[in-house]
């Protein structure tokens, strides 16, 4: 079976072009294609979301979410599908270039969306829990899948979880049973591999139950000489006093495009942290959604990003405080470079019966040259009386006189310059727990303040 691709637009301006209607019609003609089995649910949720995507359709810079990101010149293209069964050209030494030094990991290898068994590395698991395909859980794992599918990422409002869920075909399912610890790290690599302009919307679906440890890394990379579109929903659950940590590693070429979007749903006395860090790529969006539905919850936000060339990275995060007695931490730093650009929208909710919730949101960004840009802008909205919370942001540049000072005690500049760039990314760096993770972030960013 060929490919399907949607119809390219180069006849026509992108702004006369109807994006979301080619891709409802896409949907219509590869209908049989995707994602069913025999679960009734998905092929009715598949329905909906398709019919609200259309609703929606792309957004557009006048919505105040996307004021600073023009998603749909990026979006607004050729591109494949994958809904076919082709053989990407992915060998065992792409796969191995993509392995953490010295990390002991369960190993799950996505190649084009599409779950890889043979070049995956699972390994023995404790009892009851499970890592598998996507594909595979929709049967496999029915009860737990129909329970926790598109129950915490809502596409009603939200176009690229729409499109997502209308065209889920496979990804990871991961299930952590109750005071099970899942002490070896998972690692998924996302490889995406085309020589021609190809979309891929892979689904996580994460579910760790009540007082379950459980740690992730993605790392994802473009191969070939196509554009590429990743467009990635996660979904995790949170049970009671359960720990869970995510973290993303974005490093890619310009002609690579992601909008990732992670939903945490967490229960009583839980603790979630993620942290992202994004090296490189076209158009990066990533969407970070925590609700912390119950009481006595951790919520830890981290994110680091370095632009260079056009890249542009637009963070836009809501933590929404439903339940008293929690604690929310939000830390974004961004280096900007060339003519990148860098986007920071944080929200932070405090419903009315929410008291007694400390939230502390910070955005702090440098500049580096006068072509590159930075937009922030952190919000609070807050309903309830009895709370400590605090947000800001600062953009500036590298301090002269930190400079001078270690050139006189002999360093170049360049080394100064370096210094000073790695002491503004460590307090996100400490952050990881990984110990190969986080060597591996350190040799990220000294190559890049060494250049």
């Amino acid at each position: 079976m060929a490919t399907p691709t949607l119809p390219p637009t180069v006849d026509a301006p992108v702004e006369q072009v109807d994006a979301a209607a080619r891709y409802v019609e896409a949907f219509e003609m590869h209908d049989g294609t995707l994602l069913n089995g025999t679960n009734a649910r998905l092929q009715g949720l598949r329905r909906e979301a398709i019919e609200r995507f259309e609703a929606l359709g792309f957004p557009h810079r006048k919505a105040e979410a996307w004021k600073y990101t023009n998603i749909t010149r990026t979006i607004n293209r050729g591109y494949d599908l994958f809904l076919g069964q082709p053989e990407p050209d992915v060998t065992d030494a792409d796969v191995a270039a993509e392995r953490i030094p010295e990390l002991d990991a369960h190993t799950v290898v996505l190649v084009n969306g599409r779950f890889d068994s043979e070049r995956s590395t699972i390994g023995e698991l404790p009892e009851g829990v499970r890592i598998l395909p996507l594909a595979k859980a929709v049967e496999a794992e029915a009860e737990l899948f129909d329970q926790h599918f598109a129950q915490y990422a809502s596409f009603e409002d939200e176009v690229f979880t729409a499109l997502n869920t209308a065209f889920v075909h496979d990804g990871v399912f991961v299930y952590v049973p109750e005071r099970v610890a899942l002490e070896t790290p998972l690692h998924v690599i996302n490889l995406v591999a085309a020589d021609d302009d190809l979309l891929v919307q892979p689904r996580l679906l994460i579910v760790v139950e009540d007082g379950a440890q459980f740690k992730m890394v993605q790392t994802a990379r473009s191969l070939g000489d196509g554009k590429t579109f990743t467009n990635v929903v996660t979904e995790a659950y949170v049970g009671r006093g359960a720990h869970v940590d995510i973290y993303e590693v974005q490093e890619d070429d310009a002609q690579a495009s992601q909008v990732t979007t992670l939903q945490a749903h967490q229960k009583d006395d839980s603790v979630f942290r993620t942290s992202a860090f994004t090296f490189g790529g076209d158009v990066i969006r990533n969407n970070l959604n925590i609700l912390p539905n119950g009481n006595h919850c951790e919520s830890h936000l981290y994110g680091l990003f370095l632009g260079h060339g056009t890249t542009h990275i637009d963070s836009h995060t809501f933590v929404d405080h439903a339940q008293p007695d929690c604690f929310s931490n939000e830390l974004y730093k961004g280096i900007l470079d060339d003519q990148s650009t860098g986007v920071f929208n944080g929200k932070v909710l405090v419903r009315q019966d929410a008291q007694r919730i400390n939230a502390y949101q910070s955005n702090k960004s440098i500049v580096l040259t006068e072509t590159a840009q930075m937009y922030s802008k952190p919000e609070l909205e807050i309903y309830a009386d009895d709370v400590q919370c605090s947000h800001g942001a600062t953009s500036g540049q590298l301090d002269d006189e930190g400079i001078f000072y270690l050139r006189s005690r002999g360093l170049s500049e360049e080394r100064a310059r370096a210094i000073m760039l790695m002491a503004f990314a460590r307090d996100v760096v400490d952050t990881i727990n990984i110990e190969p993770l986080r060597e591996l972030v350190d040799q990220k960013l000294t190559a890049r303040f060494r250049r």
